[in-house]
C-alpha cells in the first residue's frame, strides 16, 4: 500500500491508497514542537483504527509546505515503515508544464494538485482552475497540463483568526453560510462578511481569469478544508473533490516509482 503525506501548514493530511482506491485518511495538526516518535505513534493507532499496519505500507511519497518539518516526518517514515520517502521537489516526474516567472518559488501543494487536477478533469487544452481552500486560498491556472500562473488570497480561517485577534470583541465563529447578508447579530454578521465576502472573492478572480483567457467558460475544481462550505455557495464553482491532493501525490508516485 502507499502512504501519502501533505504537510501543510494547519495540518498534515495522510492516505492510504491500495492500488488507485483511497482505503483511509487522516488529519492532524502541523506541529514544529512534535518529535518522529510522536508523529509516528499517532499515525499508527490511526491506521490500525482502519485495520491497515505498518508491514502494509511498502511506499511512502510527502508533499509539504513545511522545509522545517520534512526531516522530523521522513525520520518517523524510515524508522516506523523502513520505507525511505519520496519527497515533491526537484527532479521529481510530474508531467506537468510550469511556465511561470519562478518555477521553483511554486509551492509542492500547488504542484500536486495541478497534477491532480488535469489527471482527473483536464481535457485536451481546455483551460481549468483548481482552488484549494487551505490556510491560503489558491489559485491554479492550467492550460492542457500546462501550469501558467494563478493567484494567492488569504484563508478564510486565516481572515477570520485575523479578525478576531485584532478586534477586543469579535468571537470565533463557526463558519457557515448565514440565511441572510443582512445579518441581525454579531456571529451572523461575521459569518456573512467570511462566506458571502469570499464568494465575491473567487466569482470575481474566476471572472478575471476566465476574460484573460479569452474563453466562454472555464471548468472549476475546488478542494481544501474550507472548499466544501464556499462550492455550495459559489456558482462558478463545477466540483469539489475533497481527495484531490492525495490523489495527486498517488498520482505523482505512479510516474516516478512505476514497479
Amino acid at each position: 500500500m502507499l502512504l501519502a503525506i501533505d504537510v501543510g501548514n494547519t495540518n498534515i493530511k495522510y492516505g492510504v491508497f491500495d492500488n488507485k482506491e483511497l482505503k483511509a485518511s487522516f488529519r492532524v495538526s502541523s506541529r514544529l514542537t512534535r518529535t518522529a516518535d510522536e508523529y509516528g505513534s499517532v499515525l499508527l493507532n490511526l491506521l490500525q483504527s482502519s485495520a491497515i499496519y505498518k508491514e502494509d505500507i511498502d511506499g511512502i511519497i510527502i508533499s509539504s509546505v513545511i522545509p522545517s518539518l520534512n526531516y522530523t516526518i521522513c525520520h518517523m517514515c524510515e524508522y516506523f515503515f523502513n520505507v525511505k520517502p519520496l519527497m515533491i521537489g526537484s527532479g521529481i516526474k510530474t508531467g506537468l508544464n510550469v511556465r511561470v516567472d519562478h518555477a521553483k518559488e511554486v509551492g509542492a501543494d500547488r504542484i500536486v494538485n495541478s497534477v491532480a487536477g488535469y489527471a482527473k478533469y483536464g481535457k485536451d487544452n481546455e483551460p481549468l482552475i483548481v482552488i484549494d481552500f487551505g490556510t491560503a486560498t489558491t489559485f491554479n491556472v492550467l492550460v492542457g497540463n500546462t501550469l501558467i500562473g494563478g493567484v494567492i488570497a488569504p484563508g478564510i480561517k486565516t481572515a477570520l483568526e485575523s479578525l478576531v485577534s485584532g478586534t477586543a470583541q469579535l468571537p470565533m465563529i463557526e463558519l457557515k453560510a448565514p440565511k441572510s447578508a443582512i445579518a441581525k447579530d454579531t456571529e451572523t454578521n461575521m459569518q456573512a462578511c467570511i462566506i458571502f465576502g469570499f464568494s465575491g472573492l473567487v466569482e470575481k478572480i474566476v471572472e478575471k481569469i476566465r476574460v484573460e483567457l479569452g474563453v466562454p467558460s472555464v471548468k472549476v475544481i475546488a478542494t481544501g478544508g474550507m472548499g466544501e462550505v464556499l462550492s455550495k455557495e459559489v456558482s462558478v464553482i463545477t466540483k469539489f473533490d475533497r481527495k484531490l491532493t492525495l490523489d495527486g501525490l498517488r498520482i505523482i508516485y505512479e510516474l516516478n516509482c512505476k514497479k
